[in-house]
């Protein structure tokens, strides 16, 4: 698989969300299908393996580190914190926005032990701390890569004004968000800021969290136990009217030969070698379906007609408040 550079850290151009493998979606928790499922992604030729402290919370992290024992020089990790409180006397695993830099020490010291790691090769704010000067967290961030910690730095969830705060203190590797024919939010004012600075964009969710393949054709569809049951994209009413976005996947999908899936990280690959796209699952057989993607081409006739298709209906989150726009 072809590599990229995202602000200075070389990937392959697909990587893989390892977050479904311990969290939030229903039918999780083979762990033994989830490494080989991460194992044969690295045998493919992906890369960057994406994770976080609060996916389980925890368990992701060991889940990975397990998963590429005898393998890390082959293995970018990414992985995030801020979204879990390890002030003295909070219960364990407390859910809060927190990125003090005692809090990111500790993150980043939790993290080490749990990926079986002495480094971690990109390391995210998961969400902006409104509480905290991003001056502050990013210059305890460069202190973990003055230590060998670290080795690239990256926000997720960002805002344009708020990444480039961020990256006049230290710089910035890649910006992590949603982004998808699904949710194109990004291109407004965050792609373009990236561009200017050199930072790539890690796209999470590039299927639309399952939408864009087409498996979902009513609410009903989506497990009783799946957080999507309250997404505002996956309500009744909104669903049906979000069926448009996938039947034009389809057809475009239809005429090249591929999958929905495919057309949908293809069309992703084709926005420039500085967004980089890590579809999740907990499948072998869905695993090798996302990255031969990397093998389609799609003509500028069937970009154009999938950029024309009007956005969703609905919210991406059911709150949107810890999103920085």
């Amino acid at each position: 698989m072809r590599h990229v550079s995202l602000g200075g850290l070389d990937v392959a151009r697909l990587g893989l969300g390892c977050m479904g493998m311990s969290a939030f979606y229903a039918g999780h928790g083979d762990d033994a299908e989830s490494i080989r499922t991460i194992r044969r992604a690295l045998d493919l030729g992906v890369t960057m393996l994406d994770t976080a402290e609060i996916y389980g919370p925890y368990t992701n992290e060991e889940l990975v580190g397990r998963a590429v024992a005898g393998e890390r020089d082959r293995v970018v990790i990414a992985t995030k914190f801020g979204q879990l409180s390890h002030r003295p006397g909070a219960p364990a695993g407390e859910r809060r926005l927190d990125s003090s830099p005692a809090n990111v020490r500790a993150a980043v010291e939790g993290s080490l032990r749990r990926l079986g790691t002495d480094r971690i090769d990109l390391l995210y704010q998961h969400r902006v701390d409104p509480a905290v000067p991003i001056e502050e967290t990013v210059g305890e961030l460069g202190r973990l890569v003055a230590e060998g910690k670290v080795l690239h730095i990256g926000l997720s969830e960002a805002s344009a004004a708020t990444v480039r705060r961020a990256h006049a203190i230290h710089p910035v590797s890649a910006v992590q968000t949603e982004y998808s024919l699904w949710t194109r939010d990004v291109e407004s004012d965050v792609l373009p800021a990236l561009r200017e600075l050199g930072i790539g964009l890690v796209a999470y969710s590039p299927l639309g969290r399952g939408f864009l393949t087409g498996r979902f054709r009513s609410p009903a569809d989506v497990p009783p136990d799946d957080f999507r049951r309250s997404n505002p994209r996956f309500v009744a009413g909104n669903f049906e009217r979000n069926l448009r976005i996938v039947d034009e996947v389809r057809a475009v999908a239809d005429e090249v030969g591929a999958t929905p899936a495919q057309v949908a990280i293809a069309w992703l690959l084709a926005q420039g070698d500085d967004v980089v796209p890590i579809p999740g699952t907990t499948r072998v057989a869905r695993l090798e379906e996302n990255v031969a993607a990397d093998t389609v081409t799609l003509s500028a006739d069937q970009i154009d007609r999938l950029a024309a298709v009007a956005p969703p209906e609905g919210d991406r989150y059911l709150d949107m408040s810890t999103i920085d726009r």
